[in-house]
């Protein structure tokens, strides 16, 4: 049965205005509109997007992949990291203080160890195999989906975190790094905001971001456009790897506000701004390093671009391909976690619609380069923070046998690690939200509820499956089991 609004009757033979159907379901068009006239459509209902876009340009598939995800294999850059003196042990050690408020310092000698330290000093003495061990493993974590939640934390990852910065049997600290595909601020910001919530310390030589490696095109490019993230903040990150002449859209929008028809420019972003006659520039790379914020005006300035003779603005090449200037992505995410109940879009869309946008205009494929999970290349930039960090924490700087990889999406995380020979942890807590796991990339190790189950099962499978996961300071490591107390 249908119902109809109240003044749709109408005798003579006026239109009727159909709304819903009895089960609330809305009336397909003309069903019930005998005022109207239909005319066949002449275009297919069918999305045009997919003729447009690169077979790589979803998210890839452990089924049907290509040795890159770049579409053409593109080599990426990443920096190399130089050998430090080691600055942390397995034992923290505080800060002696000659204030008062502390622990007296001693001129030329350690500060005096607490008694947690001196004992947990001796357990790992005594328990040399378990020690051995927990210096050969180590973890990875994505963050957005597995720690937190945007700027909300995830309460399973702080006690996941106190359990690898020492708060278990041995007292040692296990090497873990941050390996995530967010990105917008310089590290050390990043870095102290993720301490304040997780509440426990994420230092800037453990922490990888999606645009961290492509400080190595510092070297390879001056002049640049930088797009994405919140105001001025990528420019900032930029400035820190080292390029010399950073360009940003409100640059290009304060020069000339007709390339952005659609755009407000506010007062306060002119001001902020730093125009130039962008026609007499050589603009040599595009680096998308975090998402849009504003997608119809920073689409249409990196397509103006990449159409562009060279890189210079207010010219059209003639051929779209030899005189197309190279663009780089921080990662190809589809999804990302935030506070919203489901995961929003992230760059990988906002990539996808500037490749089918290309696509249309010019009849050819836009060759990009994407960096960020599951790139082999940030692996390897990978390995190089993780064997640092081993340095720092434990004296000696290789990688260890035993590597997990605890992340919340398949098509990034898992895969990922998966190709590289991790140990793949698949959690629950942000994008997957699945059945036993994931269908085209699974997670190897297995999937779990969050992230401190799988770092206390990953524990006991290397550790022991009795392995405790606090420290007992009551305890006397003399009369542990299996040695001889003294007399």
């Amino acid at each position: 049965m249908v119902t109809f609004a109240e003044n749709e009757i109408s005798e003579a033979g006026a239109p009727q205005t159909a709304t819903k159907t009895n089960d609330g379901s809305i009336l397909v068009p003309g069903e019930h509109g005998e005022g109207a006239i239909e005319v066949p459509a002449t275009r297919s209902s069918v999305s045009e997007a997919a003729k447009y876009m690169h077979n790589l340009s979803v998210s890839p598939s452990m089924k049907d992949r290509r040795g890159s995800r770049n579409s053409f294999g593109a080599s990426l850059p990443i920096p190399r990291r130089a050998s430090r003196q080691s600055r942390l042990s397995s034992v923290h050690y505080p800060e002696a203080r000659e204030d008062g408020t502390g622990r007296p310092a001693r001129p030329g000698m350690p500060a005096i160890q607490p008694t947690r330290a001196l004992l947990a000093s001796q357990v790992q003495t005594i328990e040399t195999e378990k020690v051995k061990k927990a210096k050969n493993m180590a973890f990875a974590f994505d963050i957005d989906g597995v720690l937190v939640h945007g700027d909300r934390l995830i309460p399973e990852g702080r006690k996941a975190l106190e359990i690898l910065n020492g708060e278990n049997e041995l007292g040692i600290k296990i090497p873990h790094i941050f390996l995530t595909n967010g990105s917008g601020k310089p590290e050390q910001a990043r870095c102290d905001q993720l301490t304040k919530i997780l509440g426990q310390p994420v230092h800037v030589d453990q922490f990888i971001q999606s645009h961290t490696p492509m400080s190595a095109l510092s070297e390879y490019y001056k002049t640049v456009l930088v797009v994405g993230g919140e105001g001025y903040k990528c420019r900032e990150v930029a400035e820190q790897y080292g390029f010399k002449d950073i360009v940003v859209p409100n640059d290009i929008i304060a020069w000339d506000p007709t390339i952005a028809p659609y755009r407000v420019f506010t007062d306060e972003e002119r001001a902020t701004s730093r125009p130039r006659d962008f026609s007499n520039v050589t603009i040599e790379a595009i680096l998308v390093f975090s998402d849009s914020r504003d997608y119809a005006t920073d689409m249409q300035i990196i397509v103006d671009l990449l159409r562009s003779e060279n890189g210079r603005f207010h010219t059209m090449a003639k051929d779209p391909v030899s005189q197309r200037i190279p663009i780089y992505f921080s990662q190809g995410d589809l999804l990302c976690p935030t506070e919203h109940p489901y995961p929003r879009m992230s760059q990988g869309a906002f990539r996808i619609g500037l490749e089918a946008m290309y696509r249309a205009l010019t009849g050819v494929d836009l060759e990009r380069v994407v960096y960020g999970k599951p790139e082999m290349a940030t692996y390897k930039y990978a390995d190089e923070v993780m064997s640092s960090w081993m340095g720092e924490l434990h004296g000696e700087e290789r990688l260890p046998e035993n590597i997990y990889m605890v992340g919340d999406n398949p098509a990034s995380d898992i895969i990922g690690g998966n190709m590289y020979g991790w140990n793949t942890c698949l959690v629950r807590t942000g994008v997957f939200q699945g059945g036993d796991n994931d269908e085209n990339n699974p997670a190897n190790f297995g999937v779990f509820p969050n992230v401190l189950e799988a770092v206390q099962t990953a524990l006991r499978k290397q550790l022991g499956d009795d392995f405790k996961m606090h420290f007992d300071e009551s305890m006397n490591p003399l009369h542990a089991e299996g040695n001889h107390a003294i007399e």
